[in-house]
């Protein structure tokens, strides 16, 4: 059973001195630049630096476990730091398949693309004259990259045009260049999805669910559009006889946050493509963290594929670059990632430290892990685990108890302000359908 593979942390510590050696021994490695690293001061720094013959110890038999049961330590890897030292690593250089741990790097390569309270905009008019309610002509919709317009925000949208005199459409829905609705990247379908969500009488049982869940006062739209949806080039330039509303998507912080706590893949693509592509992304990885190529080898922004691979070193010097970013803000580095015990989402079934601001990732055969967990004697442990193997449940139990064994080992403690998270998804103003991010244009 799965609970007789967990390592509690008397097992573990049965390990330590009683099984043989089949990793190498840790040593401490200096982290450069401590001051980008460590943004706060505290009476315990210098133990934050402090090397931890124990917690390496702690760490290696995890490793040795592992490559009883027949995964190889050359196909596993590891990087614990506290403080500006990285107290244990394995294969802490080498790029290995990170899966969704990629989605770090595109929520780095977001932030240093955009500010954090940046809006991606779609603006919606139209052709011909409103009559009495009816628009003798086209709706138009030009959409901006957000990645999250899904069914709440085509409703609200739809509750402001028919606010603003639109009861029905007599022509078509245009779409100018691309289009995503509910993570479908086809402009086309998206149209289709649109035209459903702003209609009542066309709304599907998924629909009906998504419109209980917000609030109890939202209206309900009828806006019929007796056309059909034709997408045209982006540069095209139809005859507009006017431009109504900016839809402002939520600030970019809560985009990264959705985006993470379910680990969407479509999303993650999305923001890779908006920030230029993922060649730039790594680009803008090594330009944040100083990190070698060698180390961040990508192949999409989300991590689907084995070709995506980081190496356990540029996972976590990732998330601090993110915390750097984010701290001038009054942010954190939970502002964008799910946190244990606030957030379910992938981390759903899991023992995790409480607290604890992490990403997971998951493929056929690779198991990752990484984030940040708070302790009493070291503060923030910044860590990356990234296991490769085929017995995934397996995998996560002892991912989990290593990190509960080393917060035992330090002290649990709760997060300091410092990573309290202020983004709380679903509470203002992060909530979707939000009318107040219909602006007149």
């Amino acid at each position: 059973m799965l609970h007789k593979a967990l390592l509690s942390l008397g097992f573990l510590s049965s390990l330590i001195g009683n099984q043989p050696e089949t990793v190498a021994p840790f040593h401490p490695i200096e982290w450069p630049s401590m001051e980008t690293v460590i943004s706060w001061q505290s009476p315990w720094i210098l133990a934050m630096n402090a090397p931890d013959p124990q917690a390496a110890t702690l760490v290696r038999s995890y490793l040795t476990n592992l490559t009883e049961q027949g995964y190889p330590a050359k196909e596993q890897g590891i990087w614990v730091q506290t403080g500006a030292t990285a107290i244990a690593t394995h294969q802490g250089n080498q790029a290995l398949s990170a899966a969704s741990l990629t989605k770090i790097a595109t929520t780095l390569a977001a932030l240093n693309t955009w500010k954090v309270n940046h809006r991606f905009e779609t603006l919606v008019g139209h052709t011909g004259v409103i009559e009495n309610g009816v628009l003798q002509g086209d709706l138009v919709i030009r959409w901006d990259g957000d990645p999250y317009f899904v069914w709440e925000e085509a409703i609200a949208l739809a509750n402001t045009l028919q606010q603003k005199g639109i009861q029905q459409v007599s022509g078509n829905l245009i779409i100018l260049g691309n289009f995503a609705m509910n993570f479908e990247v086809d402009a086309y379908r998206s149209g289709e999805l649109f035209v459903e969500a702003i209609d009542v009488n066309r709304w599907s049982e998924e629909v009906w669910w998504i419109y209980d869940t917000m609030p109890p006062d939202t209206p309900q739209p009828s806006l019929a559009i007796s056309g059909e949806v034709i997408v045209q080039p982006a540069a095209s330039t139809p005859e507009i006889s006017q431009w109504l509303i900016r839809h402002q998507s939520l600030q970019l912080v809560a985009l990264l946050k959705a985006m993470n706590i379910y680990s969407n893949n479509a999303m993650a693509e999305e923001l890779a493509r908006a920030a230029g592509g993922i060649n730039t992304v790594a680009a803008k990885v090594v330009e944040e963290t100083d990190i070698s190529l060698s180390e961040i080898r990508l192949i999409n922004g989300s991590g689907l594929g084995e070709e995506n691979k980081l190496s356990p070193r540029a996972v976590v010097s990732m998330l601090l670059a993110i915390q750097r970013h984010l701290r001038p803000h009054g942010l954190s580095i939970s502002d964008v990632m799910p946190v244990a015990g606030q957030d379910q989402g992938t981390l759903i079934y899991r023992e995790l430290p409480n607290q604890a601001a992490l990403k997971t990732g998951t493929l056929a055969v690779v198991s990752s892990l990484a984030g940040v967990f708070p302790t009493r004697d070291r503060g923030p442990v910044w860590f990356s685990i990234q296991n490769r193997g085929g017995n995934l449940d397996l995998l996560r139990a002892q991912q989990d108890a290593l990190l509960e064994t080393l917060a035992q080992h330090w002290g649990q403690a709760p997060a300091p302000d410092t990573l309290q998270p202020k983004v709380i998804m679903g509470q203002s103003p992060y909530q979707l359908g939000d009318p107040d991010r219909n602006l007149p244009f």
